[in-house]
This record gives structure tokens, sequence and C-alpha cells, in this order.
């Protein structure tokens, strides 16, 4: 019998034992099947004590467009049509069973562990029957109902209408599932992977810390160049965890609309708090230094004072929220801001080793002959993660333009000199006579640098390092 045949059962056999068992809630059901039967207009279950922005009817109704959606598969019943113990209804669409305990045993006989234990409901249903099947260990396993995409788009149309459609444009928010940057795709120094393993040991003790009365914990300062993987190490935590990634740019929030700069600082934490437990994140932390020792506008200035004391009063022990600050400029913080945080991470620029192993990670779906990542790593002193991808990415499109996929080390060592030639151009004065600003000389054609600067000083969601001992496993890029 085909796979496809397995899901189709196993999603029917799903809805059947979970329409039936109420003391089963959304978090039994794998994320895709809760994308299908999600209704914002559902009466949410109300007994886990959070916000729920809609939810999941009884009985699931199993049409034939539902359990296209939850499996991925265009035409689910051609998939099953031959099996004696199921049945399509013309008029609804619905696919169901005619024989409840033939799909049982069939299903028992062709599933294995590792598919039950993807599928609380199901690991449950056979726990009895199928070895190394544990009902709590699938639940444990799966990606939280908060965690999933339409539980937030859910959550966000309930907390703004149209009026506040602009604070939206200010927030990003993103499900777990939509980072594809991993902590195992990353390189990591000791002092980072130190970092992250405190933070997940108190997100998984909450309750201990709250007890013992440790509060003031879980707010994070990430200091370093761009490019050097401040919000690639947050993201990744963020799918590490399972937890919705809340962003935020200071300097938009407090410059964008002068009249609602404090309200959007309250409305930015709400969003947090409401998503919680959830990662919130907040880039360009140097604007407060900025805003606080200036003469900007008041109300700028009142957004930043609210922004403190919003710090202040978050909490990842009560309110379930990690903050993490990022900050290209450490040095123009003062120390209202610095003290808000308990940890501070740096970022450093990477060196040969450090590089060297980026190297490896983003060209690892890449065919290079004759590949020497430590020769390469000699030649690139000074450029961060996102500097290496640029460089890979010239490398790439250059060979391209000779209808080339293979490339070759002299490809990457061409693109490091193109790339430090662009580079430099960010140091004239572009008012002066230089005979290098005249085309021919010393360079073909300066027309790409904005682009391309723009794509250096922004590349912080590109890459993060590791120290020269390299603790790291399966390494990748975003």
């Amino acid at each position: 019998m085909t796979a496809p045949a397995l899901d189709v059962v196993e999603l029917l056999l799903t809805a059947h034992v979970y329409s039936e068992n109420r003391n089963l809630d959304p978090g039994d059901l794998p994320p895709a099947y809760r994308r299908a039967f999600w209704s914002a207009d559902a009466t949410p279950d109300e007994s886990s004590g959070r916000p729920a922005p809609g939810g999941i009817e009884r009985p699931l109704s199993t049409t034939e467009t539902a359990v296209a959606e939850a499996t991925d598969l265009a035409h689910p019943w051609d998939a099953v049509s031959d099996l004696m113990f199921t049945e399509r209804t013309e008029f609804s669409g619905e696919i169901g069973f005619t024989d409840v305990g033939m799909a049982r045993k069939w299903f028992a006989e062709r599933a294995d562990a590792e598919r039950l234990l993807a599928n609380p409901t199901l690991a449950q249903f056979f726990e009895d029957d199928v070895e190394d099947v544990d009902y709590e260990v699938a639940r444990a396993n799966n990606r939280p109902v908060h965690a999933d995409r339409i539980w937030i788009d859910s959550l966000l149309d309930q907390m703004f209408d149209e009026d506040d459609e602009e604070m939206l444009d200010l927030v990003e928010v993103r499900a777990p599932e939509e980072v594809e940057m991993t902590l195992n795709d990353l390189v990591l120094t000791d002092d980072q992977m130190g970092e992250i393993g405190k933070i997940v040991k108190a997100i998984e003790h909450r309750d201990y810390l709250a007890q013992i009365g440790l509060r003031e914990i879980g707010k994070l300062l990430f200091v370093g160049p761009p490019g050097t993987g401040k919000t690639s190490i947050a993201r990744a935590l963020a799918h590490e965890l399972d937890l919705p990634f809340v962003e935020v740019k200071l300097s938009m929030i407090t410059s964008q609309y002068l009249g609602e700069t404090a309200k959007n600082v309250d409305k930015a934490f709400m969003v947090a708090k409401r998503l919680s437990p959830c990662i919130f994140f907040m880039d360009e932390f140097d604007f407060v230094a900025k805003t606080r020792s200036s003469d900007e506008h008041a109300a700028i200035k009142r957004a930043v004072n609210t922004l403190l004391k919003s710090i202040d009063e978050i909490s990842l022990i009560r309110d379930e929220v990690l903050l993490i600050g990022a900050t290209n400029h450490p040095n123009q913080l003062d120390s209202a801001a610095w003290r808000r945080f308990d940890e501070i991470v740096n970022f450093p620029k990477p060196d040969d080793g450090m590089r060297s192993d980026i190297l490896r990670v983003i060209t690892r779906q890449m065919d290079i002959v004759d590949f020497d990542p430590d020769a390469l790593a000699a030649e690139t002193e000074g450029l961060t993660g996102s500097d290496l991808r640029l460089v890979l990415r010239e490398a790439v499109l250059e060979a391209l333009t000779e209808e080339r996929t293979t490339l070759t080390q002299q490809d990457l060592l061409d693109a490091v000199e193109d790339f430090e030639e662009r580079d430099n151009l960010k140091n004239l004065d572009m008012m002066d006579d230089s005979d290098e600003l005249i085309a021919g000389n010393g360079r073909d054609a300066a027309g790409d640098e904005d682009k391309d600067e723009d794509d250096h000083d922004h590349g912080d969601a590109d890459h993060a390092h590791t120290d020269h001992d390299h603790a790291h496993a399966d390494h990748g890029h975003d």
C-alpha cells in the first residue's frame, strides 16, 4: 500500500478519535491537521487560561478539501478509494470509514512508532498496542498550538483592527515553522553556546526559578558588528524552542509616527505578552542611547522612557517572554540601557578558523573543484559571515554568466578580490575629484555599489560563528 493511503487513513483515524475523545485538545493534533481544521470563529478551549482566538470544533469535518490540506495530497480520495473500509459522500464531499475497527487494524499493521510519536492523538489511541509508543512523549514533542501561524494570525486579528495596521507594519511576528535557520545550522562561539544553554535551562525550569524568587532573568543583549549573526541566533533559538518570534526595529517604532510613539511601544510589548511564551527581539537598541542624549522630539523621548520602563516590567519567569536586544554600537549605550540586561553576549568578527568553518557551512550544497576553505579564509581577514555569503553569491552569479554550475577555488578568490574593491568604495568621498571615480580608472563600473553596501550593512541574519575549537554540530545557512 502506498504512503499517500497511509497518510489519508492516519488523518481520518485521527479525526475520528479526536472527535470522540473530549479529553483531547488541539495540542494533541499534529500542526498540519490543526491548520486544516482551525476556525477563527470556533468556540475556544479556555481550559489553559490562555487567550484563545478561535479553535477547532468537533466533530472534525473530513471533507476532501480539508483532508487535502492536512495531508498535502491533491486527490486524497484517489489514494484510499480501493480500500474496503473507506467511503466518500458525494453531496458533502466527506471521506470517512465504513468500518472503524477494520481501519484501525489496517493502520496498526503499517504504522511504526516514529509515525505515532508524531501524532499525540493516535499515540494515546495505540499506546497499549504498539511498542515504544508513549502519549506523553508524543505530546511533549508536538509543537504547541500557540506557535502555529494560524493561532498567531487569529490573535493579531483579535488584538488589532484596521486603525492599527501601522502598528503591524512596525512589529514582525514569525511562527517558528517559518524560521528556516536552526541552531544546528549555525557556527557558534563557546560564549554564545553557553548563554543559549543557560536560557534553555531557564525556560525549562521556569517554575523552579519563580519558586526561589529568581525572576530577573532572561534579558539578553547581543553586541557586535553587522553580519556577525545576532539576528540569526535569535531566530534559530525561536525555531529550536518552538516559540513565536516577535521582532521590532526601535528606530522605526519611535520615528514613524511621532504622535503614537509611546502607544506603539506599549503595543509592541502587549503583542509579546499575548503571544507568550515567545522571543521578543529588539534590533537597533543603540537608538535608545542616541535618543536619550540628543535633542530629539519630546514624543520620542517619552517613547524611549516608556520602552525602558516596559523592559523593567517584563519577565521571562512571570510573562514567559525572552527579551533580546541587539546593537552594532555598544559604545553608544549609557548605564541606563546596560543595566536593563542580565546577560551580555559578544558577537565578534570571525578569525581564520571561524571563517573557514563558515565557508564550509555556506558551500556545502555547492560543487567546488579543489575547494580549500582554509586558504580562502586566509584571504578574507576582517570579513563577517554575512560578507562571506556575499562573496559566494558573486562567485555563483559570475559562474552562471559562463553557463557553469561548478565553481573553482579561483572563482572564489576572484570574488573575494571583487568584494574588497566594492567595499573600498565606501571609504571614498564621492564629491572629490579622485581618479578612482572615473570609469575605467582602477574599476570598470561602480554602479551596483548601493545594493552591495545595503547587503553588507544589513547582514545580521546570515551567520553566527564559533571559536577555533568548534563545538558545533551539522552546520548550515539561512
